[in-house]
């Protein structure tokens, strides 16, 4: 029978010179973490603890390897604590004993009081507990856990709910913690001297993108800069790290059951060649993937700003649309097309307001031409002396190369739209219901020509025919016409029309 030797490794990736840490992290508040860990084992059993991990990992995430040597790591056992040192987990760890406490009172000696700790208080944050069973269920325990919070300590025979001063407390245990810790029992067939990759999912990373779009103060050709706000509160500073960026909805499961986290393995480092420092992007999977261009260091509780992308001389087309149908969606809420149609009211709301909107054509040829994660889009008008003002923003999802971005900016405050309805005629018996509306709009501006798009929704049935319109109009899908109304400096048109549906 062979027998196996026992060895302890203390892995600190402080001390290990060239030690590459790699990050992935997430628009879904979750990061693959890549770190190296130097190990020297023996043949046979080694205890081995590393004491660099953030304090949200998720332990059975955990994946610990040799891709260079080759090098067979056998993990027989695993334990991942996340609660490191405080006073109170010192007192809990106390709870029973006598411990001294330094009492400072003003205009008296400072002196020493010994205490019996009857109970600490301490309530742990159990980041793991909380992803197994669900924020919900956690927090309630959390709230159950309160009513004991409050620490009782016995003093010359009596009970106080307080500590009577600072407590001092006995030296540290060597299996006390000071930061989170994964400690592992690896066994090996023989001695090796090895860099480990370690990789695991970890919470409390998230990035998102912002963009800023500045237009001059004639004309709608903008620029964009866009910039990634990463916010690492994992409790782990990453020193000298290469960050990628995975944007798109990538599947995660949770256990309340939300669809809205994600996971993949990571993926390589890019090459960075280009003479200046760009973000670069690849299709990865089904995904984006964004590597920055060179090591940066994320601190704990930082929030970090990289710009990746700067247009200049986008082309934008602004678009002003007038939808005059303004729903009770309470009231309507859950209702059937066959009620609809025979609702006489439904649909007679007027919303007087005309929107302001932007499309910029994601292309190539139009200076941009990359796939655009998902953010909030600011927007920015020089005045004529020369200021920026900001005039609206608006979200995008993530938005493929090629396609449009379509964004509100607000209301315009020259242009008024007024819709009523005229007449309504309804016949059960032959299954028939006409419909007349008219809308006006009008340009208030003092110096612009414009072109309002008039929005009509045909909500009563599927089968429909317009009668009698005043002008021309596009059916934009099933259910939905529009009409291009041009205006001329204050003028006002009226748009009419009729429409039959049939069942």
């Amino acid at each position: 029978m062979k027998k196996h030797l026992l060895g302890f490794i203390l892995v600190t990736m402080a001390g290990h010179a060239g030690a590459e840490t790699s990050l992935t992290i997430y628009n879904q508040n979750f990061g693959v973490v890549r770190d190296v860990v130097p190990l020297d084992l023996q043949q046979g059993v080694n205890q081995v603890r590393f004491a660099d991990t953030t304090a949200h990992l998720e332990p059975d995430s955990v994946i610990l390897r040799d891709p260079k040597t080759g090098v067979k790591l056998n993990l027989l056992e695993q334990n991942y604590r996340a609660d490191p040192i405080s006073s109170g987990l010192l007192l809990s760890l106390n709870e029973g004993k006598e411990i001294e406490f330094f009492v400072r009172e003003p205009n008296k000696p400072d002196r020493i009081v010994k205490g019996k700790v009857i109970r600490s208080g301490y309530v742990p944050h159990d980041q793991n507990a909380m992803r197994r069973y669900g924020n919900q269920y956690y927090q309630s325990q959390m709230v159950m856990a309160q009513g004991t919070a409050q620490p009782v300590i016995e003093v010359e025979g009596k009970l106080q709910f307080s500590l009577p001063g600072e407590p001092r407390f006995p030296t540290l245990a060597d299996d006390t913690i000071l930061k989170p810790t994964l400690d592992w029992r690896i066994h090996a067939d023989q001695a090796a001297k090895l860099e480990a990759e370690l990789c695991y999912l970890t919470g409390g990373m998230s990035w998102e993108a912002d963009y800023n779009v500045v237009s001059p103060e004639k004309g709608d050709q903008v620029d964009v800069i866009g910039w990634v706000t990463i916010d690492n509160q994992s409790g782990k500073t990453f020193k000298d790290a290469r960050l990628q960026l995975i944007a798109g909805d990538v599947a995660k499961l949770q256990a309340e059951g939300s669809r809205n986290y994600g996971m993949n393995d990571g993926a390589e480092m890019a090459a960075f060649a280009n003479s200046r420092p760009q973000v670069t992007e690849k299709a990865f999977d089904e995904f984006h993937l964004y590597s920055l261009p060179l090591p940066s260091t994320l601190h704990d509780r930082e929030t970090k700003q990289i710009e990746f992308v700067r247009a200049a001389g986008v082309k934008s087309q602004r678009l002003y649309i007038y939808d005059g149908v303004q729903m009770d969606q309470n009231r309507y809420r859950g209702s059937r097309m066959e009620n609809i149609r025979n609702d006489e009211s439904y649909g007679t709301q007027s919303n007087p307001k005309v929107w302001v909107m932007r499309e910029i054509k994601n292309e190539n040829a139009n200076h941009l031409g990359l796939p655009l994660p998902k953010g909030k889009v600011r927007f920015y008008r020089q005045d004529s002396d020369g200021r920026l003002q900001f005039v609206g923003e608006d979200m995008i999802d993530h938005t493929a190369r090629d396609e449009t971005l379509r964004l509100y900016t607000g209301n315009a405050f020259d242009l008024v739209g007024e819709r009523k309805r005229t007449n309504f005629k309804s016949d059960n018996n032959n299954h028939w219901v006409d419909e007349t509306f008219e809308i006006k709009v009008r340009n208030r501006k003092q110096d612009e020509a414009v072109e309002i798009r008039v929005v009509e929704h045909l909500y009563r049935w599927t089968n429909w025919e317009i009668r009698d319109p005043s002008n021309t109009h596009l059916k934009t899908d099933a259910q939905t016409i529009e009409f291009r109304i041009p205006l001329k400096v204050g003028e006002e048109k009226i748009i009419t029309y009729t429409v039959h549906y049939s069942w």
